[in-house]
């Protein structure tokens, strides 16, 4: 089935024949949708054991990351270029000319795929049906193209991974350099993090307003290992004492104790870091944003003192390395927990147990399945290379590829399907509208979206639910329940008996495919493709004391240019691909028609049409 049916059903509701039709396309669907727990890289987590072909990625798709894959190698080529510079022997030359030679006809390629099929920026003019022979022929061209793209993707990748860029980084005297890593981004725009990422009032930004906004917690009490004094708060914070601060509840923890499953690994025989440290910060009297309070860059509080912000040559330095540390947690928290395991993952267990038990004429089936796109095919290729042994995971982030996949696997199991719900998760990190932190733009978009969603879901929801009692009658939702509690190892799932209970279940599973996946996805290319502001490793043990670092002792716990590179073009891609915008529900399969068909959803007046002007609002 391409898109919604025009009339959909409850099963109990359905007719005898429909009920029968029903069973018939479930177990259809069971045979291409079956679940397996026994991935090398992702062991124990539920995965679809294939990727079926109506989860295989759409032309326009393919499109826009050709496109980005382009951008990256016509960067790389200019950084290969500046370093060669006039000393490029003929051979060099004809290399980089052979390649940018591939690179033109890779693009003209997709430019007159795009251009045939009426492709602008991943957006599809195509609403015809196949009523004639010349949509029958289209159609067949369509299939012709969309193999010519995957190939024209696989050239591409392999063509970047020629292109060796090696040797860079370092000024006259040998040193590596700030502007080095600046200078990765050749023909690509530099990041504006790249110029303030030093800055504090950044650094606490980031808290609130970075790739991870969702681990910030509100505190009424120091924790015993975080012995931090009072004459260390009144240094930092002006006009204020500690006691103040706790009992107005303006002091707000990052703490990294879930990353201590990570073990320090290597890279090219070069040992490099990961950290578990915590984080203060505070909102001054009168004040709305966060301020760095004092960092200590492990759990053990004997072994780390506490470092503070410091503007004395002798202790600066020391401050930006705790940063840095910081950061690299926040980016294994980031990638591991915040986008891998609890949107990513999380998603497959919908996206499996939908198609297994709900039927395609199902209002939930039509509802759900629009935000499952992608979803199996990129977590397929994100457990088969990105955290693969020799990936670029193993290369980037600090600990042993076999603990790093561990703790992916260790928080996707630990994911609470209640807990995580936005108003709970806000409400469990004392970091509601209500608290001191008044500056928080997750929290606060977030919301918004979150009741657009939800105001959806309802309508949409009581548009086929008459009563509490259809739900608890409705077979099919409650083996779809079972199934992502068991099967899918969702924790606080469990059955649904009201409308309310679905509609809290709906919302929660459409934000965390759209909106949440979109607040920690995107960031990846605006702050973590620059790997100075944030990156998966430290190469250099978390200091000891904060006295007696210089620039250069700060810069040494940077990854090497290289695989900074790796990061940038990594990341940038990740970060990229802005495909369909929330509220566009069109199928997946050309020439990509609307997808809601049903008169009760469609139309000027419709519960569509409200989320839709929810969401411009």
């Amino acid at each position: 089935m391409t898109h919604a049916s025009s009339n959909p059903t409850l099963p109990q509701k359905d007719s005898a024949a429909g009920r029968q039709k029903r069973v018939g396309q479930l177990a259809t669907a069971r045979t291409q949708y079956a679940w397996a727990s026994d991935n090398a890289n992702l062991p124990g987590v539920p995965l679809a054991n294939v990727v079926p072909a109506n989860d295989k990625p759409t032309l326009p798709w393919f499109i826009l990351v050709i496109g980005i894959g382009l951008e990256i190698a016509h960067n790389l080529l200019e950084i290969k270029l500046s370093q060669m510079g006039d000393l490029a022997d003929e051979s060099d030359r004809d290399d980089i000319e052979d390649t940018q030679n591939s690179l033109r006809k890779i693009e003209t390629s997709i430019r007159r795929i795009a251009r045939d099929h009426g492709q602008h920026s991943g957006i599809n003019f195509f609403t015809q049906t196949f009523a004639s022979v010349e949509n029958f022929l289209e159609n067949v061209a369509h299939g012709k193209d969309l193999l010519t793209l995957a190939a024209r993707a696989d050239e591409l990748k392999a063509l970047v991974d020629t292109i060796k860029v090696e040797g860079m980084g370092h000024d006259a005297e040998g040193h590596r350099t700030i502007e080095a890593y600046r200078a990765l981004f050749a023909s690509l725009a530099v990041p504006g993090i790249a110029y303030n990422f030093q800055d504090d009032d950044v650094f606490a930004r980031l808290r609130v307003a970075g790739p991870n906004p969702v681990l910030i917690k509100g505190i009424e009490a120091l924790p015993a290992n975080f012995p931090l004094t009072a004459a260390q708060y009144q240094s930092v914070i002006n006009g204020d004492t500690l006691v103040a601060a706790l009992a107005d509840g303006r002091l707000f923890l990052l703490d990294y104790a879930e990353l201590s499953i990570l073990q320090s690994g290597s890279y090219q025989g070069i040992p490099k870091f990961a950290y578990q440290p915590m984080a203060l910060f505070a909102i001054p009297p009168g004040g709305t944003s966060l301020k760095p309070v004092a960092i200590q860059c492990g759990q053990d509080s004997a072994a780390n003192p506490i470092f503070t912000p410091s503007d004395v040559a002798s202790d600066k330095w020391g401050w930006d390395i705790a940063k840095f540390v910081v950061q690299v947690a926040d980016g294994n928290y980031h990638e591991l927990f915040a986008h891998l395991a609890r949107t990513h993952l999380v998603m497959e267990a919908f996206t499996v147990a939908t198609h297994r038990h709900l039927a395609n004429v199902h209002p939930l089936w039509a509802l759900l399945v629009p935000h499952f796109e992608g979803s199996l095919f990129i977590n397929n290729l994100a457990a088969g290379s990105l955290i693969a042994q020799g990936g670029p995971i193993d290369h980037i982030f600090g600990g042993t590829i076999s603990s790093t996949q561990s703790a992916a696997v260790r928080d996707r199991l630990a994911f609470d399907f209640q807990t995580r719900m936005l108003p709970n998760d806000l409400t469990e990190r004392k970091v509601t509208t209500g608290s001191k932190l008044a500056d928080y733009p997750y929290r606060d978009d977030a919301l918004l979206v979150w009741k657009a969603i939800r105001d959806w879901a309802k309508d949409y929801i009581e548009t086929y639910y008459a009563s509490d009692a259809d739900v608890t009658g409705d077979t099919e939702l409650t083996a779809w329940a079972t199934d992502v509690q068991t099967e899918g190892k969702v924790k606080g799932f469990g059955a649904i008996s009201s409308r309310e209970q679905l509609i809290d279940t709906c919302t929660m599973i459409i934000f965390t495919g759209s909106a949440q996946h979109a607040a920690v996805n995107f960031p990846q290319k605006d702050f973590m493709s620059f790997a100075p502001a944030v990156t998966g490793a430290g190469w250099e043990k978390a200091p000891t004391q904060q006295a007696g670092h210089d620039r250069q002792a700060w810069l040494g716990y940077m990854p090497s240019l290289q695989l900074a590179l790796e990061q940038l073009n990594t990341l940038y891609l990740l970060g990229s691909v802005h495909y369909r915008p929330l509220g566009t529900y069109l199928s997946n399969d050309f020439p990509y028609p609307d997808w809601f068909r049903d008169p009760a959803m469609t139309g000027p007046n419709s519960p569509l049409a409200h989320f839709q002007a929810a969401l411009v609002k």
